[in-house]
């Protein structure tokens, strides 16, 4: 893939004016990603080497009502975002002029309603991780719907998307659904409701990639789907519009950064990570280590169907090219298991301990930890299941349950990498890893060991924000195409596998029994 975007065409406040890519590059000279997740906003500055110049992070609070419930008030997310979006700035030394554009990339399947005059959201944000609907989406998969929604929209009915959240919003929240109705409230994931306050309410706009994770979307068509937004009972008034990944969605309020900046990129976090590590060929394969885990693989510009609890979804669009499709196994808690031991447990007090502590004992000890705090994804997605430490005994100490933690990072993606595989027809022979748990060597080791492979971290690990930034790069002119892209990217440590096929076999083999011992199905 070596996808052309010229001509350059940047932004001032009165009009589009051309420029050649030789004047384009001696005008500015950096990227901002703005990385909005699920339990803290990060700005990242790069620059066209991919190298962080400077990045900011601020947590902001979540909120639990009720066993399963998860929830973030939006107002939260966009102020964190904004102020780590100007500190980045500030400690970049860079004013907006020498950005070529900012790259939004998001937790995705999360879900806002906000007044379209207003711009006051009508409720808190729905989080991904949420399982209020978990009953609504029983009753649809009891009926013989499944299928159908399965071909238009590539996902398994599930209340880990946004199209039973936003219904429950419009069935629970007084008065929505006749605004809704009336075109006077807008739905957004994260992504479109940053861009909404960013252009100051001028765009209400997502991309390919976060729209294909609604449950809406038709990932054939590339539309929002009638037959979809009639059985969810959701108006197309509030919908935002769709666009290419890459592309100008608008600019920002010149308030926000003392100048307008262009919004020139967007994708779902997992997407956008794909990107980054310059996945762009059919057959690569990425896996991000973040609060949750979940790992794409490229499958070129025809969707795959999953027979076996894979997701099929929107990788990207880049400008007028056709979307690139992907194969994604979703697994609801990762990174989310550390926070756990540091906030809920408090064993640890910091997430970078973790590795130190767990190297002090040669294995878990016979512990195995099932993550399933909200439930568990590919390949079981058993809504119903909880968390569990199993094999506890007098000898068990604190690190015994770190490694545990650990392990069950590796094991997860075992189990997904496996499935991907077989559905894809394709064997793996190496995967490449990122996110904030992707600095852990001993969860790298122990992830090479379980998998076969050779594990390989890239130089910059903030891959997600990278991609963001990237394609925002490749609609202002900061780079002609994805070979400029890649030509960048650079590993940074190759981890090989050390046990025979007989010890990894065993191994896989306890984590499935354990496994089995928290499904409901």
């Amino acid at each position: 893939m070596n996808i052309d975007l010229h001509p350059v065409m940047l932004y001032n406040k009165r009009r589009s004016i051309e420029f050649s890519r030789s004047e384009v590059l001696q005008m500015h000279k950096y990227l901002m990603a703005l990385d909005q997740g699920t339990t803290s906003s990060r700005s990242i500055v790069f620059d066209l080497s991919g190298r962080i110049v400077a990045s900011a992070q601020n947590e902001f609070p979540q909120i639990f009502p009720r066993d399963g419930w998860v929830e973030h008030d939006p107002e939260d997310i966009w102020n964190t975002q904004l102020a780590v979006a100007r500190e980045a700035m500030k400690k970049a030394g860079a004013e907006a002029a020498d950005f070529y554009g900012i790259g939004i990339t998001n937790q995705r399947e999360t879900t806002i309603v906000w007044d379209r005059v207003t711009g006051k959201p009508v409720y808190n944000a729905i989080v991904w991780q949420c399982r209020r609907t978990a009953e609504y989406c029983d009753y649809i998969k009891s009926g013989e719907l499944c299928e159908d929604i399965r071909q238009r929209t590539g996902l398994l009915i599930d209340a880990y998307f946004s199209a039973t959240k936003l219904k429950w919003i419009l069935d629970n929240v007084q008065g929505t659904r006749d605004k809704a109705e009336r075109g006077e409230l807008c739905f957004g994931t994260v992504d479109s409701w940053l861009i909404f306050n960013l252009t100051g309410g001028k765009v209400h706009a997502t991309d390919y990639s976060n729209a294909s994770r609604t449950m809406l979307f038709n990932i054939n068509t590339l539309e929002w789907d009638d037959t979809l937004l009639r059985l969810f009972d959701i108006p197309r008034a509030m919908l935002p519009e769709v666009r290419p990944s890459s592309g100008i969605f608008g600019e920002t309020v010149p308030g926000l950064f003392g100048a307008p900046i262009p919004v020139a990129g967007v994708a779902g976090d997992q997407q956008a990570a794909l990107f980054g590590q310059c996945c762009f060929e059919a057959g690569g394969v990425k896996n991000t280590y973040g609060t949750g885990g979940f790992m794409l693989m490229n499958t070129g510009d025809r969707p795959v169907m999953s027979q076996n609890g894979l997701l099929t979804t929107i990788a990207w669009g880049l400008g007028d090219s056709p979307v690139t499709y992907a194969l994604e196994g979703s697994v609801f808690i990762c990174g989310a298991a550390v926070q756990w031991l540091r906030d809920g447990l408090g064993i640890v007090s910091k997430a970078s301990e973790t590795e130190a502590v767990a190297r002090t004992v040669a294995d878990s000890g016979g512990v195995w930890f099932i993550p399933a705090f909200v439930g568990l994804g590919a390949p079981y997605w058993d809504p119903y299941a909880r968390g569990a430490l199993l094999g506890i005994t007098r000898g068990t100490t604190r690190a015994h349950i770190v490694r545990a933690v650990i392990e069950s990072m590796a094991y997860q993606t075992a189990d997904v990498l496996e499935l991907m595989e077989c559905e894809a027809k394709a064997g793996v022979t190496s995967l490449k890893v990122d996110g904030g748990a992707s600095a852990n060597n001993l969860l790298l080791e122990i992830q090479a060991d379980l998998l076969g492979k050779p594990i390989i971290r890239p130089r910059c690990i903030e891959t997600t924000a990278l991609g963001a930034a990237n394609l925002a790069g490749l609609a202002t002119g900061a780079f002609s195409s994805t070979a400029d892209i890649a030509a960048s990217w650079k590993p940074d440590h190759f981890f090989e596998p050390h046990i025979d096929a007989e010890e990894r076999a065993a191994h896989l083999a306890g984590w499935r029994r354990a496994v089995g011992r928290v499904l409901t199905k």
